[in-house]
């Protein structure tokens, strides 16, 4: 592949933070799908092409580190209802898995085809795609099949609900064991919704415990609904990241600070469900990693934006600018322990979003206007 000079580059967002995590007037090279220079503009060597950028801002592609694209089926009425007033317990997601099964895998494909589109015309050059809308082996199976087709990040998420007809007791049984050994070999990650109404902390831990031992690094759903044991069991067994954390115990807090645990929140959630959001600067005053992520979901966050996450996180968490892009960014790469994406160095992937704006602030400042005017992935235009 030819070097690429991206020039006239009127602020470049790095994302390094032991490096310039803002460069002004920059530019950058790219070399074989990854990022070969990075510096001022002025200094920038020669390459075989050259893009002008014409002072627009250029950032990492987003990471979203928290999707559940593979489902069939349409939760309308339920947001209907929580807009008129009703809570959200997650319920809902029963109705999902129903429509799932019925589904065709061609359904299922096109379907997470067209969100994964949707996003990276938004900018997200990475996903995380979770299973969860299955709940048996074969189903969970074959959403992870489809899920690969898509992205390298896949979750398996059997425990996310236990499904009807089926008691608590058996279904972790059948999930830790025979779905899990079906499903590992599709999967890089194990999830489970720790919850009331979902799964305990001694489930939680069994379910989590006997995905690491096949070789699955662990994410959590913790905390949505109230404080729980979701954290201490994240910190506890060295999870990657514990996802939601509306409502966080001081020892949470402490927890996720000193453990090195990603929290990942989800405010794409809090909007749908007319919740409280997370108290994003708690977490970050205490020394916390934060990402963020969409949570796109047919119930509680159908939304594919990883911008309007960002103004949501500014706007109602009370993060600044550049805390939401660092946590849309870097905080995601590290949410999947990945060191090659959500910045832009030498060594990293290719991955960056040329914004229509001479900042990233206007991802805040103009929310919900389409500033995404180029998106590039390993070092190839894609949008």
């Amino acid at each position: 592949m030819a070097s690429i000079l991206f020039d006239e580059i009127g602020l470049l967002y790095t994302g390094d933070q032991t490096g310039g995590e803002e460069i002004a007037s920059a530019a950058l090279v790219v070399e074989d799908e990854t990022v070969a220079w990075v510096g001022p503009a002025a200094s920038a060597p020669q390459a075989d092409r050259r893009v002008d950028v014409g002072g627009r801002c250029v950032l990492p592609g987003f990471v979203d580190s928290h999707a559940h694209l593979v489902f069939a089926g349409d939760r309308t009425a339920e947001f209907v209802a929580r807009m008129s007033g009703e809570q959200y317990r997650a319920g809902g997601i029963r109705t999902t898995v129903a429509a799932t099964r019925e589904a065709a895998d061609s359904v299922l494909a096109a379907r997470t085809a067209a969100l994964v589109t949707e996003m990276l015309a938004q900018g997200t050059t990475t996903v995380e795609i979770k299973s969860g809308y299955g709940l048996t082996e074969e189903d969970e199976r074959r959403s992870l099949e489809i899920a690969g087709a898509f992205t390298e990040e896949t979750t398996f998420l059997g425990a996310h609900v236990v499904p009807a007809g089926v008691s608590t007791d058996d279904y972790v049984r059948q999930v830790a064991g025979p779905m899990l050994a079906a499903c590992a070999p599709l999967a890089r990650w194990i999830d489970v919704f720790c919850e009331r109404g979902a799964f305990d902390g001694d489930q939680t831990r069994e379910i989590l415990s006997a995905g690491i031992a096949a070789g699955l690094g662990a994410r959590v759903h913790a905390a949505q609904f109230g404080v729980g044991p979701g954290v201490e069991i994240a910190c506890e067994l060295g999870a990657a990241s514990a996802d939601h954390c509306t409502h966080l115990s001081d020892d949470d807090v402490t927890a996720l600070a000193t453990s090195g645990v990603v929290a990942t929140l989800l405010p794409g959630a809090e909007f749908s469900t007319r919740s409280p959001y997370p108290d994003a600067r708690r977490l970050l005053a205490a020394g916390a990693t934060v990402a963020l992520a969409t949570d796109c979901n047919p119930g509680s966050s159908y939304t594919s934006s990883m911008p309007f996450c960002i103004a949501l996180a500014v706007r109602e968490m009370r993060m600044t600018p550049l805390e939401a892009v660092r946590a849309a960014t870097h905080g995601g790469a590290r949410a999947l322990r990945r060191d090659d994406i959500g910045v832009l160095r030498p060594g990293s992937r290719a991955d960056l979003a040329v914004l229509d704006a001479p900042s990233y602030v206007h991802l805040a400042y103009r929310p919900g206007v389409p500033l995404i005017h180029q998106v590039w992935r390993g070092g190839r235009k894609v949008a």
